[in-house]
């Protein structure tokens, strides 16, 4: 049996940005670790590239979505913020209408497919 089909959310924040689901997964892992480091292996990523994606979603926004706090006597860590949590909310509640929205035409061409 074949892979349901499944809609994918992008939003392109011209010129060059763009918000995806792989950062939106990078975020629920910063949530669940404490870490950009450990999300960023969890992710199979550098810890460079992990910091980029991480910093280019505080650059998109008016209000950060990830702050992170250097090594000292608790060591370092990073936490989604308010901001970020809504973020991801939003972002998913959007993946649910986008499919909800494209159910009958993805049934369709799911049963049209080869």
């Amino acid at each position: 049996m074949s892979q349901p089909l499944k809609p994918i959310l992008r939003i392109d924040f011209p010129p060059e940005d763009r918000l995806g689901r792989g950062k939106m997964q990078l975020l629920d892992l910063i949530r669940e670790t404490g870490s950009i480091s450990a999300a960023g292996r969890a992710m199979d990523m550098s810890y460079r590239r992990a910091w980029l994606l991480v910093d280019a979603l505080n650059r998109m926004f008016s209000q950060p979505v990830v702050a992170s706090q250097r090594g000292g006597p608790q060591g370092g860590g990073a936490v989604v913020t308010p901001f970020g949590e809504e973020l991801l909310a939003r972002f998913r509640a959007m993946e649910t209408k986008l499919a909800a929205t494209l159910a009958d035409d993805l049934s369709w061409l799911d049963g049209n497919r080869s």
